[in-house]
């Protein structure tokens, strides 16, 4: 084999930066880029990518190319020995390893042309699953990739060989376990971490300065889920999402260029790192091709997609993927419509506007008069309860804290409680809230001044009445909708608002005060001290009730549920120097020290918007460094932003 080239690894993708890229199949063949490889081919694909700004390529050494091995059996179908065809394993580490060292060859010339063109690669080493086909090789198929001890051996074996091998290379930034592997066979939780530990573990004994990186599609938070969020993070160094609304739960419900798509990778992804305590790249991301939205709405979708990830510390955002498949005739193209109109290039080479969205931010980036952004301050801790729909809860809840003009962070109730002033509680369901030993320290909590709210799906909630100054005096199922009436402090009108709820709670006021009503007057949102801090109650889950509704985050059909939001905001000391007025604008703050921040508006709505923000006493502009220049620099101002597009501007405080 060619001698790789050799380089120190850096560090790849520090906290505060931002890479963009994509995931990438040659130009010519697809999945069958290593057994048809055509180097030059290759060269003029990486030479397009770079030219346009891109910086990361995820890429895939397709498991059956590089580890071809066959079974031959004697009689009865015993077991014999495996071979590359009829032709021995080579007495060496490739045959040890039964890679074959020309697909070897040829990752070596692809690593080199990827370095000459400034490209870094994500490395997906165990490529089994692939846009909707399994491949493995032919000695290995019809045995479970995830639990079967003789495919992880070789599995194993492979994975050493090749980071071994490659673990020099200064195009390699990052080790990923392959393409959402979590695809290719059933399994258990244990053994689902135990086929995770092997393959990091075989990464790790030969390569311990790159980044192990998840690569997996859909994780969980249950205890009794396969592949969890929290397993992914205690093995590897870097948790992947792979948003793409048609096949996430809650997401495909509105056009993809409106607030509740826009928001779906940052919010997933801001989920997983919470819950896992390690940062979340946006790995694959698109629009699944024109059946929805045209190539100007996919540029819009990615541009807004890119200015939020940033801002919350996503590390960088990859496209699926660099080039059409429309005319590759093998599977899985030949099977699935979706994977085939999703390239950066059109088919006759020409790009796509997309594209231009990816330059024009990697432009934006390198032109920072700062390295990298600092984290975003976040107001609240959304907990996360064990018999709840997580991810959804999670989601909606993360849009309502955004059109409220607050950030969350996100934690699990089964796990130490973090510090912050208001906890959120949303949409509590079933008999297992929290152990008693996580609970008991979030009311003294609340019990030394932090505000709890708590929203109410169907569960059971310990000592209802110490906590909200509620007696329940009767409990039914609910026929028909909630009719919500809030009357908050401070508010011009009042809010009404429509829900669905699958019990309805009768009480008797012992301490709380009622902010809001039911059609007949029953309280429906209350206050009640509890010590030096105050729990707010909602008896009907609006946070999961969202989920369902299309447009409920946007456009005539929205509600102004997140008013109750901004309510509970604004009971609690705020360190922010921003506040806004319109939900689709979102607002994050980065402090650099005591007196600068950069702060990151953004429009998550098709329209243009003239959003009208207020400063903090003391604060001043000091410049903008991306859109339209603020009307004022000082207390009061408007601020211009082009649909789909984003503001970014530096902020002092005066001595």
């Amino acid at each position: 084999m060619a001698k790789a080239r050799t380089a120190k690894n850096t560090g790849f993708l520090p906290t505060g930066t931002f890479s963009v890229g994509c995931n990438y199949w040659a130009s010519h063949a697809g999945t069958a880029m290593w057994s048809d490889w055509r180097a030059d081919v290759v060269k003029q694909d990486l030479h397009k990518l770079s030219r346009a700004g891109l910086q990361v390529l995820r890429v895939f050494p397709l498991w059956p190319d590089f580890q071809p091995l066959t079974l031959l059996r004697g009689g009865g179908g015993t077991p014999m020995e495996y071979r590359f065809g009829e032709t021995p394993l080579p007495d060496d580490a490739f045959g040890r390893a039964g890679v074959a060292e020309l697909a070897m060859e040829r990752f070596a010339e692809f690593a080199d042309i990827a370095q000459d063109n400034g490209l870094k690669l994500i490395v997906g080493l165990v490529t089994g699953w692939m846009s909707g086909r399994l491949f493995v090789p032919p000695a290995l198929e019809g045995r479970n990739p995830i639990t079967d001890p003789v495919s992880i051996q070789w599995q194993v074996r492979m994975v050493q060989c090749f980071v071994h091998c490659f673990k020099n290379h200064p195009a390699v930034a990052a080790w990923d376990l392959g393409n959402e592997c979590n695809c290719m066979g059933s399994s258990t939780r244990e053994q689902a971490w135990t086929w995770t530990a092997s393959i990091v573990n075989a990464i790790r004994a030969n390569d311990a300065t790159r980044l192990v990186v998840s690569g997996m599609h859909g994780m969980r938070m249950g205890p009794g889920d396969t592949w969890t969020i929290q397993d992914q993070a205690e093995l590897t160094d870097l948790l992947t999402t792979h948003p793409y609304p048609y096949f996430t739960p809650h997401c495909d419900q509105d056009p993809i260029v409106t607030m509740r798509p826009s928001l779906h990778s940052t919010a997933e992804s801001c989920y997983y790192g919470d819950i896992g305590h390690k940062p979340c790249l946006v790995e694959e991301i698109g629009t699944l091709g024109p059946m929805f939205g045209s190539e100007p709405v996919a540029a819009a979708f990615i541009r807004t997609a890119l200015f939020s990830s940033w801002a919350h510390d996503l590390r960088g955002l990859l496209w699926w993927c660099g080039f059409e498949q429309l005319h590759l005739e093998n599977a899985p193209y030949d099977w699935n419509t979706v994977e085939r109109e999703l390239g950066l290039f059109r088919l006759d080479g020409t790009p796509k506007p997309v594209l231009d969205s990816l330059g024009a931010f990697r432009k934006f980036i390198d032109g920072l008069p700062f390295p990298a952004l600092p984290p975003r301050l976040t107001d609240a801790v959304c907990l996360l309860s064990q018999d709840q729909d997580h991810w959804g809860v999670a989601y909606s809840t993360f849009l309502l804290a955004k059109q409220a003009g607050f950030d969350i962070r996100f934690a699990d109730a089964t796990a130490p409680l973090p510090d912050s002033p208001l906890y959120l509680l949303p949409s509590l369901r079933g008999g297992r809230i929290s152990p008693r030993r996580r609970l008991l320290p979030l009311l003294e909590r609340v019990a030394n001044g932090a505000t709890l709210y708590i929203s109410h799906d169907d569960a059971i909630i310990p000592e209802i009445e110490r906590l909200t100054g509620l007696h329940v005096v009767g409990r039914e199922r609910r026929v028909g909708n909630a009719a919500l009436t809030f009357s908050l402090p401070g508010a011009e009108s009042a809010l009404r608002v429509d829900t669905s709820a699958p019990v309805r709670l009768r009480f008797e006021r012992t301490r709380a005060e009622v902010l809001g009503t039911e059609a007949d007057g029953e309280p429906a949102f209350t206050v009640a001290t509890f010590g030096k801090g105050r729990v707010f109650f909602l008896a009907c889950p609006v946070e999961r009730d969202l989920l369902g509704r299309p447009g409920a985050f946007h456009g005539p059909a929205a509600t102004a549920f997140w008013q109750v939001y901004r309510f509970l905001f604004n009971q609690v000391p705020t360190r922010r120097a921003v506040t806004k007025d319109l939900p689709c604008v979102g607002v994050t703050e980065h402090p650099f020290d005591a007196r600068r921040r950069a702060v990151v508006v953004i429009n998550y709505s098709p329209a243009a918007q003239t959003a009208q923000l207020t400063l903090a006493k003391g604060w001043q502009i000091d410049k903008s460094l991306h859109g339209v220049k603020p009307s004022a620099t000082r207390g009061a101002f408007t601020l211009a932003l082009p649909a789909n597009n984003a503001a970014v501007l530096i902020i002092a405080k005066s001595a």
